[in-house]
């Protein structure tokens, strides 16, 4: 089931992230990555809309827009490759009419599911915080 998310589980959707961003985000050190955890908890998440996917009682993924934007969209590890990050997707697609989002170009999780989703590429730049090449895709 995908709903919106409650703010109490904030706590929830920071372990999601920290866990499945540790997968993604190898290439980037801890010093920025702290950041972001802030980010995340203290702005990102309270000011996106964020929908959650349950299965049994227990949020498993999420996906965050900022209007057609999608900000961040992780995954519990154990629960990948089982159609959620897909379903999440979807989920958004239905609200928007086209979806942008940024991804890390070493990103060997994400880079490869948007390209499978059909995004292309726009444009892409080295991102200042992380000094990593970055990678603007939309979905039509």
């Amino acid at each position: 089931m995908i709903r919106k998310y409650d703010e109490k589980e904030i706590p929830t959707l920071m372990d999601i992230w920290e866990k499945a961003s540790t997968i993604a985000h190898p290439f980037l050190n801890s010093e920025f990555t702290q950041l972001v955890k802030k980010a995340m908890k203290e702005t990102y998440l309270p000011n996106s809309e964020t929908w959650v996917y349950v299965e049994s009682n227990e949020v498993i993924g999420f996906i965050s827009m900022m209007e057609n934007e999608i900000g961040g969209l992780f995954v519990t590890p154990k629960h990948h490759s089982k159609g959620i990050g897909t379903s999440l997707v979807n989920h958004v697609n239905q609200l928007h009419e086209e979806l942008e989002v940024e991804v890390f170009e070493q990103n060997k999780i994400g880079k490869p599911f948007y390209e499978k989703y059909g995004f292309t590429t726009m444009k892409s730049y080295i991102h200042e915080g992380s000094k990593e090449k970055v990678i603007r895709m939309k979905k039509l």
